[in-house]
C-alpha cells in the first residue's frame, strides 16, 4: 500500500540549509523514504521560481506515491528562498539547499542528489521547459529496467516549441557530435535538463562526478555506462524560454574542457 502524502498543515517553514555540507537531508529518523525525489537547481530564478514550485507541487500532489522536492539555490539576485517560502512554507516534503554563491549546475545537482532519499531521483531545470507532468513516463522507463531515463530532443517522437537561436543549435550539434565520438556513442542528446535515475545508482555515481558546470551531464552518463548501466532516451515536448543561463560560446568552450577533463580523469583511474 502506498503511504499517505505528508500533510501541508502544521510543520515549521521550509527547511533551508546553507552550503556546505553536501548530502545532509535533515529528515526525521523515522520518516519513510519517498518513491521519487525531484531536484531543481536554480540560478538567478527568483522571478519565476515560485510559479515553477507551485506547478511541480501540484503535479506531485496528484500522484499516488510519496515524493519530495529539493531546490538547490545557486546564487544570483536575492529573493529565491522567499519565493519558495511563499508557495511551499510549512511543507516537510520541500527542502531548500542554498549554495550561497554560484557554484555551477553540476555542483548543485550533485548536492541535491546527495541529499535525496527517493527510490528514483529526477532533476529538472527551474524554467520547466521540459514539463514536470512527464515525470511518470520516465518512471515507467526506469521500472521497465533502465538505469537512467533522459529527455532527448533528438528523439524522432519529440516536439520542440519555439525556435532556439541558430548559434545555440549549431553549437549543440557540434558538441553532441564530439560527445558521441569521445564519450557516449549512441546517445543523441546529453544536455537536455530532465533526467531520471535509479536512486541507489545516482547516490553511488554522483559523488564521483567532478564537473561543476554544464559538462556534468556527460560525466554522469559516462559513469552510468562504466557501471554497465542502461541509458534510455525518452521523447519529450521541449518549450524554449527566454532567460536561459547558458552563455553560448563561453559555456560551449567550458563543456569541451569538461569533456577533455573527463577523459583525463578516466585515464588516470580516478573513477575506479
Amino acid at each position: 500500500m502506498t503511504p499517505p502524502r505528508p500533510s501541508a498543515a502544521g510543520p515549521p517553514a521550509v527547511h533551508t540549509t546553507s552550503d556546505p555540507p553536501q548530502g545532509t537531508g535533515g529528515h526525521p529518523a523515522d520518516a519513510a523514504p519517498p518513491v521519487l525525489s525531484v531536484i531543481v537547481p536554480a540560478f538567478d530564478e527568483a522571478e519565476r521560481l515560485g510559479a515553477s514550485v507551485t506547478r511541480i507541487l501540484r503535479h506531485l500532489d496528484s500522484r499516488p506515491y510519496r515524493s519530495e522536492l529539493i531546490l538547490v539555490l545557486d546564487g544570483g539576485r536575492p529573493g529565491a528562498a522567499a519565493a519558495v517560502e511563499a508557495v511551499a512554507g510549512g511543507r516537510p516534503d520541500v527542502r531548500v539547499l542554498d549554495n550561497g554563491v554560484n557554484r555551477g549546475k553540476g555542483y548543485s545537482v550533485r548536492r541535491g542528489m546527495g541529499a535525496s532519499r527517493g527510490e528514483y531521483v529526477l532533476f529538472a531545470d527551474a524554467d520547466l521547459s521540459l514539463p514536470i507532468e512527464d515525470t511518470d513516463r520516465f518512471l515507467e522507463v526506469l521500472r521497465a529496467g533502465a538505469d537512467a531515463a533522459i529527455a532527448s530532443r533528438a528523439h524522432p517522437e519529440s516536439r520542440v516549441i519555439g525556435a532556439p537561436q541558430r548559434m545555440r543549435m549549431s553549437l549543440g550539434r557540434v558538441f553532441n557530435w564530439i560527445v558521441q565520438r569521445a564519450a557516449l556513442p549512441g546517445v543523441a542528446d546529453t544536455q537536455c535538463g530532465f533526467k531520471a535515475f535509479r536512486g541507489d545508482l545516482a547516490r553511488a555515481i554522483f559523488p564521483r562526478q567532478r564537473s561543476d558546470r554544464f559538462g556534468f551531464d556527460v560525466e554522469v552518463l559516462r559513469l552510468v555506462r562504466r557501471r554497465g548501466g542502461r541509458i534510455v532516451e525518452v521523447p519529450v515536448t521541449c518549450e524554449y524560454r527566454e532567460g536561459s543561463s547558458v552563455r553560448r560560446v563561453r559555456d560551449g568552450a567550458s563543456m569541451l574542457g569538461d569533456l577533455a577533463a573527463i577523459r583525463w580523469r578516466e585515464w588516470r583511474g580516478e573513477y575506479d
